[in-house]
């Protein structure tokens, strides 16, 4: 530390200015339509690198070094002052040597100035630091500052030379191009005044004749056709057998539904009538009466009056068909013509596309690169860059040689080398749970999870208060229900349990007065946050519970401790929630008699509870408490006094029939037992209990109590399914364990999105 402080009151202090320049291709975005010829491009990454390197040339130092007068400054042409320049500088008063010339004086100071001049580009972002170190804070800033100002100039400078040159190329080009364009438009209109093109409502004047023709023609091909036929239907019923009234009549109606002819019309139906009387006198008289042979003749001029009209009706039909041939021809004629005009008009029509195609193409490049001219004048009467400074360097002081700090901690080291030996002993004395494998090593049984605490200032133990975080509780308490007006049932008398107990078969069923309701409680911590790794201990621990039903019965699950305060309660609750929310019909009961700290935290208002069904006073369906949340049913234990006899009560017949009973209606059994130290409940749930873990809280318990408290419980130690450490603090178990609590929770857990 003396050493230390002797080089740090003699070295020369040096400071650092440092501006920060942003390349932004979208600053003064608006004051441009188009990017000019040989303009900006989108900025990548390789964009940003060499803006950097730009910022490192000579150009730069060089402008740096005029504007600012360095040349006048001792620090970039000679020494930099201290011990050693005043030692160079009697030697070099000796031996006088010849002052070296401009351009060497600059080469020396363009050295200085890059030796101290450090830019580098933060991280991936378009952002560049400059910073430079000097013997003053007031010179490190004025530096930092002129490379950055010379930068900017320079770049404005690049692009007005860029587009002063792209101008007066694109007036030329311009003036070509003009020229072109109206020389295409020009050929344009001589063809289409050679070739008789005319355009009339965008189309060529040869088109609309042509459909106006056709359309007409087949009009008249319609009107002929239908002549035709209609001379032709009467002229079959002109020459059909005039005898034959039959095929007479049904022609005349087919005729008369044709031509609608109203003289045809009143024939038929006189002759219709005529018809029927003469087939009823037939029938009367006989058809040679007078009267029958009157009608008869009467019917023959009838019919010839009929022929009469249709051969007149059949000279008009000629007449028509002859009109509407003649017109079809003219039709046809005018078509041809016009066809044939049009021929030639489209043959010409292909050589006057591609002059109107080059006519445009000629027009729109003109205007392009009129745009383009446009664009380049006003870059150079308003050149833009993309690049500003965002912050400007100060001249407060910015110490950055010496390094105090780091001097200092180096000096520290074989202070620290002894105090980690001094550690690593301490540690070999402390004979407590720290690690998974010193809980495998003691206790020769699998450590199934590590729970972490939520907090790092508080803990919970047997009683379950919520844990507190750095930001507050985790949890918003909510008003607890009333409680009903049902009182409690007497305590249990310690001289006589029932012989037989009604347990009943029904399911409960949720009930407004027995619904759960601590979501306060660090137990509903693994349904709040089921990506902590509060929660995925406990998926651990019900993952080894579902191993272990393979092959065997493995329904209730007692947990237990070795002392009091260890959490085993709050495990117990959040290992049955995770099993709930699996979907499992799980049962979470509260078998600690002596102290029911669960029944305290999850149902104060409980009535009735585990003593009450296996004294036979309630059915165990109206003891049971709901989580409407996850579906976990609770039966509490209520007590109104201290219990002496609880082992008898864990122990008796009647309590067996009530977990065989449990068993059938239940995937899953939690039981929630007393620590092993103080009392001897767990030893009489060997009958209760197919599996046991054992929460250990981390760093308090010692492995001399647990191993002697396992010892003197072999049903215990014969059924461990595991242990679990409590309470851990996983920043501090890193010291002791880098491969349980550093390496594997903290790299891979976040890969995956845990997250405490």
């Amino acid at each position: 530390m003396g050493l230390a402080g002797v080089y740090l009151l003699t070295a020369s202090k040096r400071y650092t200015g440092t501006a920060v320049l942003l390349i932004d291709s979208r600053k003064m975005q608006g004051l441009q339509t188009q990017a000019p010829a040989g303009g900006d491009s989108p900025i990548d990454s390789a964009m940003v690198d060499s803006q950097v390197e730009v910022l490192k040339s000579e150009t730069i130092a060089t402008s740096v070094i005029k504007q600012l007068n360095l040349l006048d400054s001792r620090e970039f042409t000679g020494n930099e002052g201290g011990l050693l320049t005043s030692i160079s500088d009697l030697f070099s008063g000796l031996f006088p040597e010849q002052r070296p010339s401009q351009d060497a004086l600059m080469r020396i100071a363009i050295g200085k100035l890059a030796s101290n001049l450090s830019i580098k580009r933060v991280g991936l972002s378009y952002v560049i630091e400059i910073s430079y170190q000097a013997l003053s804070p007031d010179q490190a800033a004025r530096v930092a500052n002129a490379v950055a100002d010379g930068y900017i100039n320079d770049s404005l400078e690049s692009k007005y030379q860029a587009s002063r040159r792209a101008a007066v190329w694109l007036q030329d080009r311009l003036k070509e191009l003009r020229a072109q364009a109206s020389s295409a438009e020009r050929a344009v209109v001589d063809f289409k005044a050679k070739n008789n093109i005319v355009d009339a409502g965008g189309r060529l004047l040869t088109e609309q004749q042509l459909a106006e023709i056709n359309s007409s023609l087949t009009q008249a091909r319609a009107q002929r056709a239908e002549a035709q036929a209609k001379l032709e239907r009467i002229t079959s019923i002109l020459n059909a057998d005039d005898n034959d009234s039959k095929v007479i009549l049904n022609d005349l109606a087919t005729v008369t539904d044709t031509m609608n002819n109203p003289v045809i019309t009143k024939l038929r139906q006189t002759y219709l009538d005529y018809a029927a009387r003469q087939a009823d006198w037939s029938n009367r008289y006989g058809p040679t009466h007078l009267a029958v042979v009157n009608l008869r003749n009467q019917m023959r001029e009838i019919r010839h009056s009929i022929t009469e009209e249709l051969r007149r009706t059949a000279e008009v039909y000629k007449s028509d068909l002859a009109i509407a041939k003649a017109r079809e021809e003219s039709g046809q004629k005018s078509l041809n013509d016009t066809i044939a005009l049009s021929n030639g008009t489209n043959q010409a029509q292909i050589a006057l596309r591609d002059l109107e195609s080059n006519a445009q193409s000629a027009r729109a490049l003109s205007d392009n690169f009129l745009q383009l001219y446009m664009v380049s004048v006003q870059q150079q009467s308003f050149p833009i860059t993309e690049a500003r400074v965002i912050t400007q360097a100060s001249n407060a002081p910015n110490k950055t040689s010496p390094k105090t700090t780091l001097i200092l901690l180096a000096t520290l080291i074989g202070g620290a080398i002894l105090a980690g030996g001094v550690a690593i002993l301490l540690d070999m004395l402390d004979r407590v749970f720290r690690t998974v494998s010193q809980v495998e090593q003691h206790l020769h049984t699998s450590c199934l999870a590590s729970i972490p605490t939520i907090g790092s200032e508080q803990s919970v133990g047997l009683s379950g208060h919520p844990l507190l975080s750095k930001a507050g509780r985790l949890f918003n308490r909510r008003a607890k229900r009333a409680q009903p007006p049902a009182a409690r049932p007497a305590p249990a008398q310690a001289s006589g349990l029932p012989q037989r107990s009604e347990l009943g078969s029904s399911f409960p069923q949720p009930h407004r007065d027995r619904l759960l309701t601590a979501n306060d409680s660090v137990g509903r911590y693994v349904i709040n946050s089921p990506f902590s790794r509060f929660a995925e201990g406990f998926r651990s621990i019900k993952l080894a519970c579902d191993l272990s039903s393979y092959g065997s019965s493995n329904k209730v699950v007692g947990i237990t401790s070795g002392l009091p305060n260890e959490g085993k309660s709050t495990i117990s609750e959040a290992l049955a929630q995770t099993v709930a929310q699996g979907g499992s019909r799980t049962l979470l009961i509260d078998g600690d008699i002596r102290n029911p700290s669960l029944t305290a935290r999850l149902a104060p208002t409980a009535k009735a509870g585990l003593i009450d069904v296996v004294l036979g006073r309630v059915n165990w369906t109206e003891a049971v408490w709901i989580d409407p949340q996850t579906n976990l049913h609770f039966l509490p234990c209520v007590v109104s006094s201290r219990f002496s006899n609880s082992s008898d009560v864990l122990a008796s017949p009647q309590m067996e029939r009530l977990f065989q009973h449990l068993r059938e209606h239940y995937d899953r059994i939690v039981l929630d037992l007393s620590p092993l130290a103080p009392v001897i409940d767990v030893r009489a749930t060997g009958a209760l209990a197919d599996s046991y873990v054992l929460v250990i809280e981390w760093a308090k318990a010692k492995v001399d109590i647990l191993e002697r408290v396992l010892s003197e419980t072999p049903i215990v130690r014969e059924r461990l399914l595991g242990a679990v450490l409590n309470k851990v603090n996983m920043a501090v178990m890193t010291r002791y364990d880098i491969y349980s609590a550093g390496y594997y929770r903290n790299r891979y857990y976040e890969r995956y999105g845990y997250v405490d």
